[in-house]
């Protein structure tokens, strides 16, 4: 926090020597990359700052020459990494013959076909590399047995055979398994209907060289922004080409353009970049794209994305907080109304259908974190992710209910104001009681599992970020958070440690506007350490790259290798510039003011100026002199105030002069780690009374959690179940592998067994009913459909839709007391687990009483054969006749509006801890 020092303590504080810095005096410096004054330096390449508006950089991708002819792959139906186990791909070396190679591979065998060559050696361009896949064996089984049995034991039906793909490491394959449809070349096909498929790609190719550009100029007219000067040359420059850039943002219709290959508007893209600067640069255009992210129904809309949207996607609600930053920075009351309605309007919707009433968090995926398999165990399934209690997406909703209070006592809505509040005190004290680590000093990545949740001990960046900022975190707690949360090389990863088999992206992927709120986190706990590295990780690839990419990979640094990236990124130069706005000058927008806390490290010390800055009415030139946190004179054209803050009715151009105390804050550490990958998890099954897995290569030990919590440490590979008596709780079992370091890796797919009057009974395996397991076919309670999708079991199945079934009613009755996990056998093929938005949702009722919402994600588009399980939600029912409801409510409307549809199997109530009885 900045202090305004008074009386002596002014008189006593040193001036600065602002021009003692050199272009030879490392601003930062590591054995990663060095910042001088007026360049950035990184293993012998260069990028120098000629003038403010001029750039040059010799940088060049370590893969822009490189195309080595080792290859791996693997084959992908309908969409999914389901050929072989996560891991284990074809290994081949490409030896051209006249140009050309052609590979016979069958499907779910491995090959490995792999010459030792020498490092310097690249497959000759232009390569025509002709794949032939053999699928007999597949299709022979979709003829005698209707299915085909992947390698994990999941049924594929013959129905839903959509076709299959190729993917891989090398251009023009890719590891995304979701959007491998994209590029039609990677998608195999078999014209003579003999069922071997083939495709033919081109390889090392000049459109696959990685190359940037080595001069930035400045080209257009930036003159109606604030104007920034320093005496920093590299600080200028990647000021005014970020500038530049937040201009090429913007479409025609005047809203933003999230990056150089992506247009259209994103709710989470938007919305970080708008909290970062663009409220106050650009709040019309922040206007126009905010609503063009609300729906008819006054809604705010959440982006496309896993099994549907939301509700397995939650992270809408960050639009609140961008949406107060432009009443703050504007004072538009309007738009403060506007606002108002539509954030109530979707947090009611949220609370009826994604709050835990147990632990106060709200379900859904981690923010912006929206690729499953890149920061999720590969095991879980759309309806998994939206059980999690993830960290980012709860501190944005912590703000959501705080926005909204705050709002509320603007518009003079006092009881809306306390509900609020009351939600949002919900939320941080869960997040402070379920995800901190006190042992690592910083908050968890997120809950995960099933019926008995487990911490995934993570760290995940922007959450822990977001929580320092929002005051999630007390001023201790914050201290302790930034001082341990590790940072890699190059900058603070998305999570750590790394997901190993997953190429980078946000797994193994730094992203220039985390890195922001990171440096924000580090000025709000008064860390100067951290302050100075996160500023000089923005910088660098700025300045190598001359442009503001999207992301790049935490092991190298380097923009190639990600499995998508951008130029002119909105929410990394949004990022960008807010350093020098949020951070070195310190503006914080008040509802009725504008107030400085200004954060400038040593190393960087000196006169600043900024001019041209637009508050509401008025025109502020500012000057920044000195270095530290604390303010020593504040003067508004001249004269001494006893704050600092500005009204938010100031109006005219006035200049203002801020002096800092010169005084470094007291010394705090960074947790500086290398870029390390945990094991993967083991797969786990329960066979003969024991539970059993493979090895994982490297593990040490294996953690044993039963129904969540730990119960021992074993080298072996197996351990007999001690379970007995047909009273016995229910037991979901995991297992973790350690390494030689202790890092954990993922827990495996939780496994469950019940002894009961029957036996025992593998509760993911076949299904037997007892006192403590029923299983109510729909198709006995309301009528059975016709469509003709098949691997329900025997009887059919019930559609449900918004004009079709809105409410079924289960009988059921209660033999012992406890407490129940329910769920539901569902297919939902309305679209991809990756994109869409058709999430079928339903309110459960007990007895006629709301519990929470059940959701039916999307399992694959027209794969209406495709089973799984719902989310479940755990009820305690005391013997007796109960009635179970499900109900379509006006909350559970989806982002779709129209398509709100599954087909139900059954009903599945598992005792999962017995009562009194």
């Amino acid at each position: 926090m900045a202090i305004l020092l008074t009386g002596l303590q002014h008189s006593v504080v040193a001036q600065t020597g602002s021009k003692e810095s050199t272009a030879d005096k490392a601003i930062y410096q590591s054995e990663a990359f060095s910042v001088y004054s007026n360049r950035v330096e990184q293993q012998g390449f260069r990028a120098v700052a000629a003038s403010p508006f001029e750039m040059n950089s010799d940088y060049k991708s370590p893969d822009a020459d490189k195309y080595t002819p080792d290859i791996t792959f693997k084959f992908s139906i309908n969409l999914r990494d389901n050929e072989m186990a996560p891991g284990k791909n074809h290994q081949l070396t490409l030896i051209p013959e006249k140009g050309k190679v052609v590979t016979n591979v069958t499907f779910g065998k491995q090959l490995v076909q792999t010459t030792p060559l020498s490092p310097e050696v690249n497959l000759e361009k232009g390569t025509k590399w002709v794949i032939r896949l053999d699928m007999r064996d597949v299709f022979k089984d979709f003829d005698t047995k209707g299915y085909y049995t992947l390698f994990n034991g999941e049924r594929l039906e013959k129905a839903d055979f959509k076709g299959v793909y190729i993917a891989g490491d090398k251009a023009p394959l890719m590891w995304d398994f979701n959007n491998l449809h994209n590029r039609a070349e990677l998608q195999l096909t078999d014209p003579d209907g003999d069922h071997i498929y083939e495709t033919t790609l081109l390889l090392n190719v000049p459109a696959d060289l990685k190359l940037t550009d080595t001069q930035w100029k400045k080209s257009l007219n930036t003159d109606a922004f604030p104007q920034y000067k320093s005496d920093y040359l590299i600080s200028d420059a990647i000021y005014n080409l970020s500038l530049e850039e937040m201009i090429k943002a913007v479409e025609p219709d005047s809203t933003f353009r999230t990056g150089k290959e992506w247009s259209g508007v994103w709710t989470r893209d938007i919305s970080y970049s708008i909290m970062l600067s663009m409220a106050h640069l650009q709040p019309k255009v922040s206007i126009n794209s905010l609503m063009r992210k609300v729906s008819p129904a006054k809604r705010i809309i959440q982006d496309t994305g896993t099994g549907g949207a939301w509700p397995n996607s939650t992270d809408r609600m960050i639009w609140a907080t961008a949406a107060w930053e432009v009443y703050k920075a504007t004072g538009n009351r309007e738009w403060l109304e506007q606002a108002y309605t539509i954030i109530k309007n979707s947090l009611e919707d949220d609370l009826q259908n994604i709050y835990d009433p147990v632990t106060g968090l709200v379900k859904g995926e981690s923010s912006f974190l929206d690729w499953r398999e890149q920061t999720y165990p590969l095991w879980m399934q759309p309806a998994d992710i939206f059980e999690s209690e993830c960290l980012g997406t709860n501190a944005a909703h912590y703000q959501a209910n705080i926005v909204l209070a705050e709002m509320a006592v603007v518009l003079d809505h006092q009881s809306v104001a306390e509900k609020h509040r009351i939600i949002a005190e919900k939320i941080k004290a869960g997040i402070n009681q379920y995800l901190w680590i006190p042992e690592k000093n910083y908050y968890a990545q997120y809950l995960y599992g099933r019926n008995f949740k487990i911490v995934s001990p993570r760290s995940e960046a922007l959450g822990e970020a977001l929580c320092v900022i929002f005051g999630i975190a007390d001023k201790a707690r914050a201290e302790k958070l930034v001082a341990n949360t590790p940072v890699t090389p190059y900058g603070i990863p998305c999570i750590w440690p790394q997901i190993p088999g997953i190429p980078p992206y946000h797994n193994n992927g730094i992203w220039p506007f985390v890195q922001s709120f990171w440096l924000w986190a580090g000025a709000s706990a008064n860390n100067e350490q951290s302050v100075l590295e996160s500023i000089s990780a923005i910088y660098r690839p700025a300045a190598m790259f001359l442009t503001n990419k999207e992301n790049f990979v935490a092991e190298n640094g380097d923009f190639s290798g990600t499995q998508i990236n951008s130029s002119i990124m909105l929410w990394s130069l949004s990022g960008n510039l807010s350093l020098v706005h949020k951070v070195l000058f310190g503006i914080r927008f008040e509802p009725n003011s504008m107030s400085f806390s200004p954060f400038v490290p040593e190393a960087l010390k000196g006169t600043r100026t900024l001019t041209n800055f637009t508050y509401r009415k008025a025109i502020l030139d500012i000057e920044l002199v000195g270095f530290g946190s604390r303010i020593t004179s504040f003067q508004l054209d001249g004269t001494e105030l006893s704050t600092i803050t500005l009204p938010g009715n100031l109006e005219g151009k006035h200049t203002l002069r801020i002096q800092l105390d010169n005084i470094s804050p007291a010394i705090a550490l960074t947790n500086q780690v290398p870029v390390l990958f945990t094991l993967p998890a083991p797969e786990v099954q329960i066979k003969d009374n024991s539970l059993i897995w493979s090895p994982v290569e490297h593990a040490i030990a294996y953690k044993i959690l039963r129904n969540g919590v730990p119960v021992g440490m074993i080298k072996p590979t197996s351990i007999l179940l001690n379970e007995s008596g047909a009273n016995t709780p229910y037991a979901q079992y995991q297992v973790i592998a350690v390494d030689h370091q202790g890092i954990e890796s993922f827990a495996s797919e939780p496994v469950s067994i019940m002894n009961s009057d029957k036996g025992k009974i593998q509760i993911e395996g076949n299904i037997q009913i007892s006192r403590n397991i029923q299983i109510l076919q729909a198709e006995e309670f309301a009528p059975k459909a016709n469509q003709p999708y098949s691997g329900a079991s025997e009887g059919g199945f019930v559609e449900i839709s918004r004009s079709i079934n809105r409410i079924i009613n289960f009988p059921i009755e209660i033999a012992a007391e406890g407490l129940y996990s329910i769920d539901f056998r569902y297919s939902n093929g309305n679209g991809p687990t990756n994109t869409e938005n058709k999430c079928a949702i339903r309110t459960l009722k007990v007895d006629g009483v709301p519990v929470n919402a059940v959701i039916f994600p999307q399992r694959g588009k027209e794969e209406w054969s495709n089973w799984g399980f719902s989310s479940a939600l755990q009820v305690y029912m005391p013997t007796g006749k109960h009635t179970l409801t499900l109900s379509f409510e006006l909350a559970n409307e989806n982002m779709h509006g129209e398509i709100n549809q599954a087909m139900i199997d059954y009903l599945r109530v598992v005792l999962i801890k017995p009562g009194k009885d």
